[in-house]
């Protein structure tokens, strides 16, 4: 019986990090159908409505308390507005400007600039020499990526490239500062999810005449897309992702990071016909191998040791016996 429930509980694990990857990729989709329809501040306004109150009818449902200490209140204010309303609001502006696809690409960037900050700005974490390496990989990937070469001006593609670039940065910051003042206190997953979304809502909404009025054209896939944006990608998967960092550990779980750009740009070259240049999935290869080493899923030490052995294999050589003592 044992056997048989860790087991279950292991494939809703792994269920719960698949359907991550997929809701988390498709939520690029989502917000270019979205904006078909309605402004990209209103559709930071709709995913945060939509995930509050998912998550605030599950909070219900399981009868979860909230906080006491006002700190703590404080706290959650700082990561709702850098985690969810700042974000939300760069990358929903950037897809008037770029592909879901390249979008979904900049997004991978997020654990190259998790630990750039969690590092200098927070100092929660110390990098090794491997995984200083895998940050300048990671960057020199992201140039790639934004082809300055083919800019020549500011024009709206570089804008958007860039707002993607500040959203990611914006998730790096709100990872350390988590990390530095949320994480030791025992809060569930699930208030920890309805804590960020809800006040983030409501910052949106006392932010609405400013950065999320004008006309609304409703049809059935922008409300469809909203929906499943906030509902899914702004509540459930938050859940889904404190799920399986707890069951897993933080290197495992991130490897979410590999299945969404994936995820987005299939879903964007084959629903909304985009198309990329040689550049950005040469750059995306590029921040995924600098990923690899930033979270030493790749060290360095392996790397010498494989380059070190290489000519005696190609060569055929035996290795030398062992000297025998007299």
């Amino acid at each position: 019986m044992n056997e048989k429930s860790t087991r279950s509980g292991q494939i809703s694990i792994v269920a719960q990090f698949l359907a991550l990857g997929l809701v988390w990729g498709a939520s690029f989709l989502f917000m270019k159908v979205g904006l078909e329809g309605v402004s990209f501040g209103q559709v930071a306004l709709a995913r945060l409505v939509f995930g509050a109150i998912t998550l605030g009818i599950i909070m219900i449902a399981m009868r979860t308390r909230l906080p006491r200490e006002p700190i703590v209140w404080v706290h959650f204010a700082v990561v709702a507005t850098t985690y969810c309303v700042v974000p939300f609001l760069l990358f929903a502006w950037a897809e008037q400007y770029v592909a879901s696809s390249l979008a979904s690409i900049y997004n991978a960037v997020t654990p190259i600039t998790t630990a750039i900050l969690a590092t200098l700005a927070f100092r929660v974490e110390r990098l090794a020499r491997g995984q200083v390496l895998g940050v300048l990989v990671g960057v020199i990937g992201v140039v790639i990526v934004v082809a300055p070469w083919n800019a020549g001006a500011l024009n709206g593609n570089l804008w958007g490239q860039l707002a993607c670039l500040g959203a990611v940065t914006c998730y790096g910051f709100s990872f350390g500062y988590i990390r530095k003042f949320l994480s030791h206190r025992a809060i569930p997953a699930t208030t920890l999810a309805f804590m960020n979304i809800a006040i983030a809502a409501v910052i949106m909404v006392i932010l609405t005449p400013v950065v999320a009025s004008g006309p609304i054209r409703f049809s059935w896939p922008v409300l469809l897309s909203l929906l499943a944006l906030g509902a899914l990608g702004t509540g459930l998967a938050y859940i889904w992702n404190m799920n399986v960092l707890r069951a897993w550990g933080p290197t495992a779980a991130s490897g979410v990071t590999y299945v969404t750009p994936v995820v987005g740009v299939a879903l964007g070259i084959i629903l909304l016909h985009e198309s990329l240049s040689w550049n950005e999935p040469v750059g995306a290869a590029i921040v995924i191998l600098g990923i690899l080493l930033t979270q030493q899923r790749i060290r360095l030490e392996t790397i010498r040791r494989r380059v070190r052995s290489a000519p005696a294999e190609s060569t055929g050589a035996l290795p030398a016996a062992p000297r025998v003592q007299p």
